[in-house]
């Protein structure tokens, strides 16, 4: 595979072999020379038009990690900020010879459409309401971690569903490594065209926090995205907490060896509790300290000349 749009791009065999590959590249962030040679000579442009700490900071180590030249670039220091288009600025990017693009954009599809323009691999790093392959990948890694294999585990995708990259692209990666998948969120909080697709794709739907936590092996908070927000989704933050949110009395409820999950950054006391983000069953971190292998493993995949097959 050249590039890495979306999780529908990738096999169950594929998938495994870049998180089993990702367990190999964890270990050497226990190490004291933090370095290997895989990449040397390689050139990644890390382009994010929107704000990231975990996203780029991991993507950026992961390069460095590996040898190659890493460079971060941010829309607002391009020429684009000048009126130069999109396309412009991307092909004049290509034409100096790099081998990679990570790229983050608002609008939905633009990795997909950069594809198009560029003889580099690209990477999505996270466009629009779209989807954000690294972060399925890294979050599967972590919930395999701690519970083995995912065939037949159930999780649970809870909070604002409707403008979640996240959802997306959790929920294809889950499924495709046979996970058993509920979304949970207020009416106003769905998916648009959520009964035709669950139907399609084969997860279950709930209104009802309380009713599905008792069974889950892994529950994932999902942030509430205020900021693509342009109307009341809901009345007030303290009503959403209370009805969705992972409270210490929820906390509870969980299963003993049921994990809790975030792809950050948390609204604390919003969408999850801080006993909960911060309890023993929380991936919380390990999720942050799993994006650098994980994004080492795709570095890898895409660019080692190795194909992306166990």
């Amino acid at each position: 595979m050249k590039h890495l749009l979306s999780m529908a791009d990738l096999s169950r065999e594929e998938i495994l072999a870049i998180l089993d590959t990702a367990a190999t590249m964890h270990e050497v962030q226990h190490r004291e020379v933090k370095k290997l040679p895989t990449l040397r000579g390689r050139t990644i442009i890390n382009f994010f038009f929107e704000d990231s700490t975990r996203t780029r900071s991991s993507f950026e180590l992961a390069g460095k990690w590996m040898s190659a030249d890493t460079i971060n670039l941010t829309g607002k220091g391009t020429s684009v900020s000048k009126g130069e288009s999109l396309r412009d600025t991307v092909k004049t990017i290509d034409a100096m010879g790099v081998d990679m693009m990570v790229i983050r954009h608002m609008a939905s599809g633009a990795p997909a459409t950069i594809a198009q323009w560029t003889n580099c691999s690209i990477v999505n790093a996270g466009d629009g309401t779209h989807e954000h392959p690294s972060q399925a990948l890294l979050d599967a890694y972590t919930m395999r971690a701690r519970l083995g294999d995912l065939e037949g585990r159930h999780v649970a995708l809870v909070g604002d569903l409707a403008h979640s990259r996240v959802l997306r692209s959790n929920l294809i990666c889950l499924r495709t490594l046979g996970a058993r998948v509920t979304l949970v969120a207020p009416p106003t909080l769905m998916p648009s065209g959520i009964g035709p697709w669950s139907e399609g794709d084969g997860f279950a739907t709930s209104y009802d926090l309380d009713d599905v936590l008792p069974s889950v092996d892994a529950v994932m908070m999902l942030r509430v995205q205020r900021e693509r927000m342009s109307g009341g989704y809901f009345p007030t933050a303290r009503e959403y907490a209370v009805t969705y949110g992972l409270t210490t009395a929820r906390l509870a409820a969980l299963p003993g060896h049921a994990v809790i999950a975030h792809p950050g950054p948390m609204n604390r006391g919003l969408e999850i509790s801080g006993e909960a983000a911060d309890a023993a069953q929380s991936l919380v971190l390990e999720q942050v300290s799993a994006g650098v292998a994980v994004r080492m493993s795709i570095l890898y995949h895409l660019l080692s000349g190795e194909a992306m097959s166990a």
